[in-house]
This record gives C-alpha cells, sequence and structure tokens, in this order.
C-alpha cells in the first residue's frame, strides 16, 4: 500500500495522466544471447509473454559487402512461431565494449566510410578519457547509404511477418568541447541523421513496428539545457509514423523524468511506445521510500504514466524468476492509481486528456 501510495504521489506531482492505458504487449528482452531463450521454458510456457526480443548486429547480418546472413533472424522466427510466441528485432549498431565493433568489416577497412565506427569515451573531455565502446557512424552520408540498403534487405523479408523493428538508443559519447568529435559530426548533423535514419527505416518497414530508442541526444540536457535535438526526433518519428521509447525503466532518476520520459508520454496517443527494463533497473531504488524499486512500481509507472504499449523484460536473476514471471502471470493487472477529483490539479486534468 505504501509503495502505491507514494507512486501516486510522484505521478500526482509529475502530471501523470489518468486516462486508461493501452493494452501492453509484454516480450522478454534476450539481447544477443538466442540459446537462453530455446532454453527458458518459462518463457515458452508463459502465455502473457507475447515473444522475444532479440538483438541482432550490423557486423553478423552482413559479414560481407552485399552479401546478408540473415538466417539468425529466420531460425528465431521459426523457432518462436512454432511455439505460438513473436520476434521482435534490436537491430545493434553501438557497442559499449571497447574490443566489440558492431559494423561489418568492410566499413572498418574502406576509406570511404571513414572507419565505419567511432569510440565513445567515458569521461570523454578529459585529456585522461578512456574509450568506452564502438558507434556506427550513423552521420555519415557513406555509412547512412550503407545502413539503409541492409534496412531494406531486412524489410523485403521480414516485413509484416516480425512484430517490430528498434534501433538502437540516440545518446552518444563523444562530449562536449569537441576534442574527440568524430569527422564530420556535429550536434545538428547527428539530429538531422537520426530522423533521416528513422525515416528510412519506416520506409523498408511499412508493416511491422518501427521503434527508435530516443533517450538522449548529445549537445543538450533536458530541460535545463533543451536545445529541442531529442524534441526534433520525436516530432519526427510522430510525424512519419515512427514508434518511440527507451532501453532503460528508471522511474525516479531526474535525467530520464525531465527528459525523455514526458516526451514518450506525450508521444503515447499517436504512435506506438515501448520501454526496456534492462539488466540493472530492478535493482532502482524508490527515491521516497529508500527501498528496492518493486515489479509492480516498475509496471505501474510504464502502464500510467508513459503510457507504453511494449514492455520488453530483461531476465536478470533471482529478479526474472521471483518476481517477473509471477506478476506477468497474472496477466498483469492494471494498477489501481485512480485520483481522487480532490486530488486532480488543473495541471493532472490537462495531462489526463492528452490522448482523448
Amino acid at each position: 500500500m505504501t509503495s502505491v501510495i507514494s507512486l501516486c504521489s510522484f505521478l500526482l506531482l509529475a502530471g501523470a495522466p489518468t486516462f486508461a492505458p493501452k493494452p501492453v504487449h509484454h516480450y522478454v528482452f534476450y539481447g544477443q544471447n538466442r540459446e537462453r531463450m530455446r532454453r527458458d521454458s518459462a518463457f515458452l510456457a508463459t502465455k502473457e509473454f507475447e515473444g522475444a526480443q532479440i538483438a541482432y548486429t550490423w557486423r553478423s547480418l552482413e559479414p560481407e559487402k552485399d552479401r546478408y546472413d540473415l538466417s539468425a533472424i529466420r531460425e528465431d522466427l521459426a523457432f518462436l512461431t512454432a511455439h505460438g510466441k513473436k520476434l521482435f528485432v534490436q537491430l545493434q549498431d553501438v557497442s559499449f565494449l571497447n574490443d566489440r565493433v558492431n559494423v561489418p568489416v568492410y566499413l572498418t577497412r574502406d576509406t570511404a566510410y571513414h572507419g565505419g565506427a567511432n569510440q565513445q569515451y567515458e569521461n570523454n573531455d578529459d585529456v585522461r578519457a578512456v574509450g568506452q565502446g564502438w558507434m556506427a557512424r550513423r552521420w555519415d552520408p557513406a555509412v547512412q547509404s550503407r545502413l539503409y540498403r541492409l534496412f531494406s534487405a531486412l524489410g523485403a523479408e521480414f516485413d509484416g511477418r516480425i512484430t517490430g523493428i528498434n534501433l538502437a538508443e540516440t545518446s552518444v559519447e563523444f562530449g562536449e568541447s569537441g576534442r574527440r568529435f568524430p569527422s564530420g559530426f556535429s550536434f545538428e548533423r547527428y539530429r538531422d541523421a537520426i530522423i533521416e535514419n528513422i525515416h528510412a527505416l519506416k520506409r523498408a518497414f511499412p508493416k511491422s513496428v518501427t521503434l527508435i530508442y530516443g533517450n538522449f541526444m548529445p549537445g543538450e540536457w533536458r530541460p535545463d539545457a533543451d536545445k529541442g535535438f531529442l524534441r526534433a526526433v520525436y516530432d519526427s518519428a510522430k510525424a512519419f509514423g515512427v514508434g518511440v521509447g527507451g532501453p532503460d525503466l528508471l522511474p525516479w532518476r531526474p535525467g530520464h523524468l525531465k527528459g525523455s520520459y514526458p516526451l514518450i508520454r506525450d508521444a503515447s496517443c499517436v504512435v506506438p511506445v515501448g520501454i526496456a527494463v534492462q539488466e540493472g533497473n530492478y535493482d532502482e531504488v524508490n527515491r521516497s521510500s529508500g527501498k528496492r524499486i518493486s515489479i509492480g512500481e516498475l509496471y505501474d509507472f510504464a502502464t500510467t504514466y508513459l503510457n507504453v504499449g511494449y514492455i520488453f523484460w530483461y531476465p536478470e536473476e533471482p529478479y526474472y524468476s521471483r518476481d517477473v514471471l509471477p506478476f506477468v502471470r497474472l496477466k498483469a493487472p492494471r494498477a489501481t492509481l485512480d485520483l481522487s477529483r480532490k486530488q486532480r490539479t488543473d495541471e493532472v486534468v490537462a495531462a489526463a486528456t492528452v490522448c482523448s
């Protein structure tokens, strides 16, 4: 009861909508661990899980220039279909490990593609910055042209057969000073490129759900230093029918609550919305109670505040077996966070009508 009351208070202060949320589609996010999906008998036996979200790297899907190996997706789709489940594809062009580059080898060797990927950094404006994974040169027209060919190959075979496809998060770590900016990179060019990329994805997948994980954009910090970059991505996604969401469900983080979450909520009336409960999210602390957040609180926030249509649960133990499975098997009943008329401030009433 205490957790529900504290969440109600939180949502009230945040101006949460009180409209009836949409039906939620539950998926298990296995990342690149396809074999774990096959071994997960609990997932296969839980009818409330509609399917699996699997991440496939660009490198694995295009081992050589213009030669696409889509066998992994075919196998996973066939396996899931045989078990009455669906597939949601995550296309991975970014890594968070220095020894892993997720773009095709030919991109890294041909000077026409300027290396194909650039290293991200921790403490990125410091002279002692250390590497923190690699990102495809999303803003580079030469690299984009190759990415769009991949989109076309995937769409030609899987559009309408898979539930959806999402691009990895927009956040990138090149710093603010320009010291570590890759060639051709600027905040404005990156914004434009993300918009171009989601439009290309939608053109390749007019039937399946398309999503962009828009969490943060370089060169701004919402709302204090809002340059309009992330909002431009969301506005374009809504205009083009591309879904939005994020890679982490962290209700109590100010950076998320004041950053992408209001944009996700506002977009939920127009386009599909999805959120991933990733590794580490289950350890999030409710800042009001000082206790670890419960599965119910995560679900309440996702459905009542963000109004999501898709939740991708990471099977992190012990939370997956102990907490997530029993909750989802109860058909994840809707949160009972109905605020009394007395509690409904003008801000809450305005938010409640956002989808009316």
